[in-house]
C-alpha cells in the first residue's frame, strides 16, 4: 500500500472551556511530560488537528465536530498559557502549545458508534475528509486495512485500536468485536515481528491476561489475511455465532448471527 503520511492529529477535548479557548485564542495544549505524545506533535509535521469531544458536550457528544489548521508549536510552562491563574503547583508544568489558523466546523460530525474513550488519533488528510465514523480514521498496517475492509463489507461493527487496561497493563486491541456472551480480540500479526522468540512469548502472557478476563483472541498471519481471507472472515463470523451474536452499537436490544450456508465468493 506504499508509505502513508500521518499529518493529521484526532484530539481529546476536554470542556467546553477548552472549546473556547480554541475559539477566542486559537490554541490547544498537550501536557508535554506524558509518554504518549504523539510524534507529528514532537517533530512538527503536524499540519492539522481535529477534536474529539466526550460526554459533556451533550448532542456533539463522542464526535469529531471542530478542527483547525496547525500554525505553530511551542513549549510553554503552564503559568504562561493561563496567566489569570493563581500560582499553584501546576504552574511550572510545560506543555506543548498547539496554535491554529482558526476553528472550523464539519458540516457533518465523525461519530462514535459505540461512544469510546479516545486520546489521539493519528490519520491521514484523506481518511479524515472521507471517515463514516471514528474507526475509518486508524491506519496501523495494510494487514489490518485488509481485515477492516472486510469487516465493513461484512457490518461486522468492530472497533479498532481499542484500548482494555487489565491489572495496571494497557493493551491495544487490533479489532474489538462485542458479543453477547464473549468478546473477540482479532489481532493481524504481521510475520516479521511476530515470530521472534520474545515477541511469542510477549503475546502469548497478554492473551492469558486477556482470556483471564473473558476475552477470546484470535491471530491472523500475513499468509491469512492475503492468501486465505475468505476462510479467515468464516471463522471470525462462526466464533461471533458461537459467542451469542455480534452487539448491534445503532440497537443495544439485537445481536447479530451470520448465517451458515453461503457462498463467500459472491459476498467477498
Amino acid at each position: 500500500m506504499g508509505t502513508v503520511q500521518k499529518d493529521v492529529l484526532i484530539a481529546y477535548l476536554p470542556s467546553a472551556e477548552d472549546l473556547k479557548i480554541l475559539y477566542k485564542n486559537k490554541w490547544y495544549r498537550i501536557p508535554a511530560d506524558i509518554k504518549i505524545v504523539p510524534k507529528m506533535v514532537k517533530n512538527g509535521t503536524i499540519k492539522l488537528i481535529a477534536f474529539y469531544q466526550p460526554r459533556s458536550f451533550e448532542k456533539d457528544a463522542f464526535s469529531v465536530r471542530y478542527y483547525g489548521r496547525v500554525q505553530k508549536i511551542e513549549i510553554k510552562k503552564r503559568k504562561y498559557l493561563f496567566p489569570k491563574e493563581p500560582i499553584n503547583e501546576k504552574s511550572e508544568n510545560k506543555y506543548y502549545k498547539i496554535r491554529i489558523d482558526k476553528l472550523y466546523r464539519l458540516p457533518q460530525s465523525i461519530k462514535s458508534l459505540r461512544h469510546r474513550r479516545i486520546l489521539f488519533i493519528t490519520t491521514t488528510f484523506d481518511r479524515f475528509n472521507h471517515a463514516d465514523e471514528i474507526n475509518d480514521l486508524f491506519y496501523e498496517s495494510p494487514l489490518e486495512e485488509i481485515l477492516w475492509k472486510q469487516f465493513k463489507q461484512g457490518k461486522f461493527y468492530a472497533e479498532r485500536q481499542f484500548l482494555e487496561t487489565i491489572k495496571d497493563n494497557n493493551f491495544i486491541l487490533d479489532f474489538a468485536v462485542f458479543c453477547k456472551e464473549r468478546n473477540i480480540n482479532v489481532e493481524c500479526d504481521g510475520d516479521k515481528y511476530h515470530t521472534k522468540k520474545q515477541d511469542v512469548k510477549k503475546d502469548k502472557k497478554r492473551d492469558n491476561l486477556l482470556e483471564s478476563v473473558g476475552w477470546s483472541v484470535l491471530r491472523y498471519t500475513t499468509y491469512d489475511l492475503t492468501q486465505n481471507i475468505n476462510g479467515t472472515v468464516r471463522q471470525v463470523k462462526d466464533t461471533i455465532n458461537k459467542y451469542g451474536g455480534i452487539e448491534n452499537p445503532f440497537d443495544s436490544s439485537k445481536n447479530h448471527y451470520f448465517p451458515k450456508d453461503f457462498d463467500e465468493d459472491t459476498l467477498f
